[in-house]
């Protein structure tokens, strides 16, 4: 059983309910995704979304290609995806979690920010042909700061954790 099977079978009927509210079908791609998330190709970080709860965690994957164009540099001989993009991915997989969780997406005029992260952690090297299974739940919430602890797994390993901070911000 895959982490993302079992982070379904944990959502309840009120999770399947919520979703259905707002015309969510899960698993869901890019599609959706992008009526989330401001960043387009080639920086969305977030191929799929495959569990969410009213518990407030998260669960989605980015599949890790050759094809990328980060890795014509890092490295050529040993491509070896940047921990920064870990982070980075972690932070759009919490941003998608800020808007699902208040019913709302991008196009309610805000968007959610990357404001911090604390306690980084690189476990494993991920490389070209590996599923980066990503993880977020929601800590704290004070005014339009909200504090989650990431992790982000490959074959079941820790590749990466870190709390992420991401600040709601309404557009003019």
């Amino acid at each position: 059983m895959t982490n993302s099977t079992l982070d379904l079978e944990l959502m309840t009927d009120g999770d399947h309910a919520r979703l259905m509210a707002q015309n969510l079908t899960l698993p869901f791609g890019y599609h959706v995704i992008k009526r989330y998330l401001p960043h387009r190709y080639p920086f969305i970080l977030i191929d799929r979304v495959t569990a969410v709860s009213a518990d407030n965690w998260i669960t989605g994957y980015k599949n890790i290609t050759i094809n990328e164009e980060l890795f014509n540099g890092h490295f050529p001989d040993n491509p070896v995806m940047p921990g920064v993009l870990m982070v980075e991915a972690m932070a759009q997989l919490s941003g998608i979690l800020g808007f699902v969780s208040a019913g709302q997406s991008s196009e309610d005029g805000y968007l959610y920010l990357f404001a911090g992260v604390d306690k980084v952690r690189f476990k494993k090297l991920v490389s070209t042909g590996d599923t980066l299974v990503i993880r977020s739940k929601l800590v704290t919430a004070k005014r339009e700061i909200y504090k989650f602890e990431c992790t982000a797994h490959v074959d079941g390993k820790l590749a990466c954790s870190a709390e992420i901070m991401i600040a709601r911000q309404k557009l003019d």
